[in-house]
């Protein structure tokens, strides 16, 4: 699924703000030990973000690139916007930026992904963050992961990927490195507990 084709009003799919955590045996090096909070999943596909990995590039490498601002107000900003979260979301559109975010902010092309969290993809919501403006909790996310039809359901039953009810705190959460396990303990297993090869935990 394109992120293109994900609209503010649609139903929502039976794994819309899930978790989808990685078994052990992925394939995809892409996905190894990854967490992927899922926006969309319908017939058309599904597309979400990895949430556990790292980016490199700074917010204020974003307003400098974006032109939201220039070396001297990159220097104003406080402590907290100049280290606000990056994080690569996925393989596909890399280079564009996503913002995941708590519902207090609703900007005029924000889209509801659950109950308490949206999604915002316009320039609106990266001003809003560096004017101090922006949601009480969020993470910008470059690129994204998307499924064709039929394709995550395939991985899923054979054992690609295990799913449960996402929590706001692990998707927020700055400690990358720990949110695998962290994932897996929402469902009370431990790595130690999966196979490589099949079996449902």
């Amino acid at each position: 699924m394109a992120f293109s084709t994900l609209k503010k009003e649609r139903e929502r799919g039976f794994l819309d703000g899930q978790f989808l955590i990685a078994m052990p045996g992925m394939a995809d090096s892409n996905f190894a030990r990854s967490v992927v909070y899922i926006c969309a999943h319908s017939d058309a596909g599904a597309m979400g973000f990895i949430i556990n990995r790292p980016q490199s590039v700074t917010f204020p490498e974003v307003l400098l690139h974006l032109e939201l601002a220039d070396k001297n107000d990159v220097i104003m900003l406080p402590k907290h916007t100049r280290e606000f979260p990056i994080q690569a979301g996925g393989p596909v559109e890399s280079g564009r930026g996503f913002v995941l975010h708590t519902d207090d902010y609703i900007g005029g092309s924000s889209i509801p992904v659950s109950d308490d969290i949206s999604l915002t993809a316009t320039l609106d919501i990266v001003r809003a963050i560096s004017d101090g403006r922006g949601p009480r909790r969020a993470t910008m996310l470059l690129g994204y992961a998307g499924w064709g039809p039929g394709q995550l359901e395939n991985e899923i039953s054979n054992n690609g990927w295990l799913n449960c009810a996402a929590s706001e705190d692990l998707i927020f959460d700055t400690a990358l490195d720990a949110k695998y396990d962290r994932a897996l303990a929402l469902m009370g297993v431990s790595p130690a507990m999966l196979s490589m090869d099949a079996g449902h935990a």
